[in-house]
């Protein structure tokens, strides 16, 4: 029996540091709202945006993406933002899928208006830009630069000036003698 319960202490310690992982995951996750009120924004395109990803005006971060959808109508990606409480957003304001760089995760970044009125719980960003593919950018840029492969084609380049020579004359074999007289 005493060698069983320090096998039992160890058990429990932990199951007890699994149950604190797991509590900090899911706080820090959003999947325990920690306050906040909703808002809406409808994009074309949300790239890789996922659910618990940061919102933030300026690179603080005042929110987070609660849910993704989509809209069966018109096919557009709805995405339910909570906002921390606290935080007014002008009802002018946009919102944008940004990126972190180039290996960082997409955030939504909220610009916000001039107005004196504030966006209520509930209602959506009247203006919205959708994320941009990088890759996409990338891809079109790299052809872009590669010349004439592919389909792309060009007028033939124009021949080069001819190097001039030692005495000045641009080109001495198209001079011609002119017989005296």
């Amino acid at each position: 029996m005493t060698r069983k319960l320090p096998e039992l202490l160890t058990g429990f310690a932990v199951i007890i540091a699994a149950a604190v992982f797991l509590v900090y995951a899911l706080t820090q996750s959003g999947e325990i709202n920690a306050g906040g009120y909703p808002l809406q924004a409808q994009f074309s395109s949300i790239g890789g945006l996922t659910v618990g990803a940061d919102v933030k005006i300026g690179g603080v971060v005042i929110g987070h993406v609660a849910e993704e959808r989509l809209d069966p109508n018109t096919y557009a990606a709805i995405v339910q933002l909570v906002i921390n409480n606290g935080i007014k957003v002008p009802d002018d304001s946009s919102a944008a899928i940004t990126s972190d760089g180039l290996l960082g995760g997409n955030y939504v970044a909220v610009s916000p208006g001039g107005s004196n009125s504030m966006l209520a719980a509930g209602q959506s960003f009247p203006v919205t830009q959708s994320a941009i593919n990088i890759e996409d950018l990338l891809g079109k840029f790299i052809f872009s630069m590669g010349g004439n492969s592919g389909t792309k084609t060009s007028a033939p380049a124009a021949p080069a000036p001819p190097a001039s020579n030692q005495g000045g004359l641009a080109n001495p074999a198209a001079l011609t003698s002119v017989p005296a007289k």
